[in-house]
């Protein structure tokens, strides 16, 4: 009778042994997935600055050209008179204005956060639209 109960106690004891070898590995396994799930995210966060650094390069590129723009508006202006000159001024403040609003929309690019990242992008690049449409707007006036 004392024989089935020590095989019986053994064969638990070796049950609880094995299956040690599966927690510890399910364990290491959770933390190798923990780990690679963080170097990921980092790595695409630092992507993601890399890409803001091109944006905010290629937002000052666009701005430059709005400026060009801006002032071969102004050297036409110089050339008018009367109302049309007073026309040309009007949609180059409101010109300047937009520029302003995009300038500071691409600071605010630079400057976001990878949590911010989208919302920053998205405001310069509503900025930029508004201020190209304007321009293409006055541009249609005067041509």
């Amino acid at each position: 009778m004392l024989r089935p109960i020590i095989l019986f106690v053994s064969i638990v004891a070796m049950i609880f042994i094995l299956a040690q070898p599966i927690a510890v590995i399910a364990k290491s396994t959770s933390e190798n997935v923990h780990k690679e799930t963080t170097e990921a995210w980092d790595a695409i966060k630092a992507y993601m600055v890399d890409k803001k650094h091109e944006a905010f390069a290629h937002g000052k590129e666009l701005l430059h050209k709005a400026d060009a723009r801006i002032e071969e508006l102004e050297g036409e202006a110089a050339k008018a008179s009367g109302d049309t000159k007073a026309q040309y001024q009007k949609e180059i403040k409101d010109l300047k204005k937009k520029r302003a609003n995009a300038a500071k929309k691409l600071d605010e690019l630079e400057k976001s956060s990878a949590s911010t990242w989208d919302s920053a992008k998205h405001g310069f690049a509503e900025a930029y639209k508004d201020l190209l449409d304007a321009y293409h707007e006055a541009a249609k006036k005067f041509n």
